[in-house]
C-alpha cells in the first residue's frame, strides 16, 4: 500500500502519446490565420533531455517581437494538454510554448517531484526564450502541478509579465494527509503519520527531493507577478481552500475564479474569456496587420497619383480595389501577383479609372446620399485645397447639364443613352465643357474625391439636419411638423450629372 502511495506521487502513469495525432499539425489554420508548430528539444540542469512545442504564426512581420506563454501541465499529464491554451492564446497573438517535464509524456527522467525539479526545467525553458529576439515578454499558465511549478519559478523571477494558476495546491504535506481521507484508508491517524514519514526519505532517496519543502504558503508572500487563480468548486482531490489560502497570501495582484466542475473536469468558456483578457492586458500583443502592405499595393495596382499613407485604412482600399477588379470587363488580374502581357504593357485599368467608372453607376435616388460629399450649396466640398476650381467646375457644367439632360439621363433603364453620355463623344459641346472640368479640377482632387465617395459608408455618416424655419403658426400652438420638401427628377438628375461630368472629364483627360 505505501509503495503504490509513493509511485502515485513520484511516479504517476506516463503519457504515452504520438505527437503528430496528440498535438496540433506542423502547419494549421486558426481563426482564419496560418500557424506552425516548432518541435525542439532542451536538456536541463540534471542532464535530462526535455521534448517542446513551440506554436507560432506562420508568417511574421520583420521586426516585430510576440509575447509568449509557457503551458505547464499536471501530474500524469504532458504537452498535449496545451492544445486548449493553443485555441485561446494564438487568436491574441500570443505564442505558446509548452513541453513535457522531466519523468513526464516523452522526455527523459524516471520521477517527477510535483513541482520542485520542475521549476527548473521551467527555468530551462525561459532562458531558451529570453534569447530568442522574436519574444518579447513571457507569461506562464500551470495546472494543478503545473500551477504549483509556475509559483515556485515566479517566486524566483519577477520579470514573468503574468501567470494563470489552476488547481495549485497549497502543501504537499497537507494534501498528502487530506488523501487519506478521501479515499476512506481506515488506519489510526498516528500510523498514517508514521507511515508519511516513511514516504519522505523514500522520495527524498529517489526522487531527490523533500516533499516538506513543497510548502507553496511560504513562497506566495514573496510573488509580486499578477496572477490569475482559478478552481474547480467541486475538486476532492485538490480542494478549494488551498487555493484560497495561497491567494490570501499573495503579495502581486490577485484575481480568484471559482466555476463548477471537479479537478479534471473541462474548463467552462468564462474561465477561457478570463484567461485571454488576463493575458492580453499583462502581455500586450501588437496587432498584426492582416492585409497587404502599402508597398505591395503599389506594385500589384496601378494607383496612379493616389497614395496609401498611414493615415488611409488600407485594408478598405484592398477590399475597394479587389472588388473593382472582379467586377471589370477586362481580365481581372490575379491579386497576388501583377499580371502579364504582351508588350510588356499592362491591360489592366488604373485604379482611379475603376473608381470613376464606379461612380458612373451609381444610383442617385435623394441628395442626402451624398450629403457626405456636398456642402449646403450641393457643390463639392473642398478637399486639401480652395474650392474655386470645383465650383467653376460645376458651373461650367449647369449650362451643359441643359442642352444634353434628356439624352444623359442616368436611369438605370436607359443603359445606351447613359454610355453615350459617359463616353464624352457625341458632341463638341461635350468634349468642351469636359475640358473646362478638367483644367479647372487638380487630377490630384479628383483621385481623393472619387476614393471618399467610394470609401465612406452611407449609413455612417451623420446625416446635418437643416435648420427648421420658425413659422407664425407654432406661436398659435400649432405643433404640426412641416413636411420635408421632395426633390423634382429633374434636379436629381441634374445633381448626378455634375458629379458624373466632373469624374469623368479627367478620365477623358488622360486618355487623350
Amino acid at each position: 500500500m505505501i509503495e503504490q502511495f509513493i509511485n502515485f506521487v513520484i511516479r504517476p502513469p506516463r503519457a504515452d502519446y504520438n505527437p503528430d495525432q496528440y498535438l496540433w499539425d506542423s502547419e494549421f489554420t486558426l481563426a482564419g490565420r496560418k500557424y506552425k508548430r516548432i518541435d525542439l528539444e532542451l536538456t536541463n540542469g540534471r542532464g535530462h533531455t526535455l521534448k517542446c512545442s513551440h506554436y507560432v504564426p506562420a508568417t511574421v512581420p520583420e521586426n516585430t517581437a510576440l509575447p509568449c506563454v509557457i503551458y505547464c501541465h499536471g501530474n500524469s499529464g504532458c504537452r498535449a494538454d496545451a492544445n486548449e491554451a493553443a485555441v485561446i492564446l494564438l487568436p491574441s497573438n500570443i505564442t505558446l510554448f509548452t513541453l513535457d517535464f522531466s519523468g513526464s509524456g516523452l522526455s527523459e527522467g524516471d520521477y517527477v517531484s510535483l513541482g520542485w525539479h520542475e521549476k527548473d526545467d521551467l527555468k530551462c525553458v525561459v532562458s531558451y526564450l529570453r534569447k530568442d529576439k522574436q519574444i518579447s515578454c513571457i507569461g506562464l499558465w500551470g495546472r494543478s502541478m503545473g500551477a504549483v511549478t509556475s509559483l515556485l519559478y515566479g517566486a524566483e523571477d519577477p520579470s514573468i509579465a503574468g501567470m494563470v494558476l489552476d488547481s495549485a495546491f497549497a502543501n504537499l504535506y497537507d494534501l498528502m494527509m487530506e488523501l487519506v481521507d478521501v479515499y476512506k484508508i481506515r488506519v489510526p491517524k498516528f500510523t498514517v503519520k508514521m507511515a508519511v514519514q516513511y514516504m519522505r526519505r523514500v522520495i527524498q532517496r529517489r526522487a531527490k527531493f523533500d516533499i516538506m519543502d513543497l510548502n507553496v504558503v511560504q513562497y506566495a508572500p514573496k510573488t509580486f507577478i499578477p496572477a490569475l487563480f482559478g478552481h474547480g468548486s467541486k475538486d476532492i482531490f485538490i480542494q478549494p481552500h488551498h487555493c484560497d489560502r495561497i491567494y490570501d497570501g499573495y503579495a502581486g495582484d490577485k484575481n480568484i475564479i471559482k466555476f463548477d466542475g471537479d479537478h479534471n473536469s473541462p474548463r467552462p468558456q468564462f474561465y477561457y474569456d478570463s484567461v485571454s483578457i488576463f493575458f492580453y492586458n499583462v502581455l500586450r500583443p501588437p496587432l498584426i496587420p492582416a492585409v497587404l502592405s502599402s508597398t505591395k499595393l503599389e506594385k500589384y495596382y496601378d494607383l496612379g497619383g493616389l497614395k496609401v499613407g498611414t493615415g488611409k485604412n488600407e485594408s478598405l482600399l484592398y477590399e475597394i480595389i479587389s472588388s473593382l477588379r472582379a467586377v471589370s470587363t477586362d481580365k481581372a488580374s490575379s491579386s497576388s501577383a501583377p499580371p502579364s502581357v504582351p508588350n510588356g504593357s499592362s491591360s489592366t485599368k488604373s485604379v482611379v479609372e475603376l473608381l470613376a467608372e464606379s461612380v458612373s453607376q451609381i444610383s442617385i435616388n435623394n441628395e442626402n446620399d451624398l450629403d457626405f460629399l456636398l456642402d449646403e450649396e450641393h457643390n463639392l466640398k473642398e478637399v486639401d485645397g480652395d474650392s474655386h476650381s470645383t465650383e467653376s467646375c460645376l458651373l461650367g457644367n449647369k449650362s451643359h447639364e441643359g442642352q444634353n439632360g434628356e439624352e444623359c439621363s442616368l436611369s438605370s433603364s436607359n443603359r445606351e443613352s447613359w454610355g453615350r453620355c459617359s463616353s464624352l463623344g457625341g458632341n463638341s459641346d461635350d468634349a468642351s465643357s469636359s475640358g473646362r472640368c478638367t483644367a479647372n479640377l487638380n487630377p490630384q482632387k479628383h483621385h481623393q474625391i472619387t476614393l471618399k465617395a467610394l470609401a465612406t459608408p452611407l449609413r455612417r455618416i451623420r446625416r446635418k439636419k437643416s435648420p427648421r424655419t420658425k413659422d407664425k403658426k407654432l406661436m398659435s400652438f400649432n405643433w404640426r411638423k412641416p413636411k420635408k420638401e421632395k426633390m423634382e427628377k429633374e434636379e436629381r438628375e441634374t445633381l448626378t450629372q455634375r458629379l458624373r461630368l466632373c469624374f469623368l472629364g479627367h478620365k477623358r483627360a488622360q486618355s487623350a
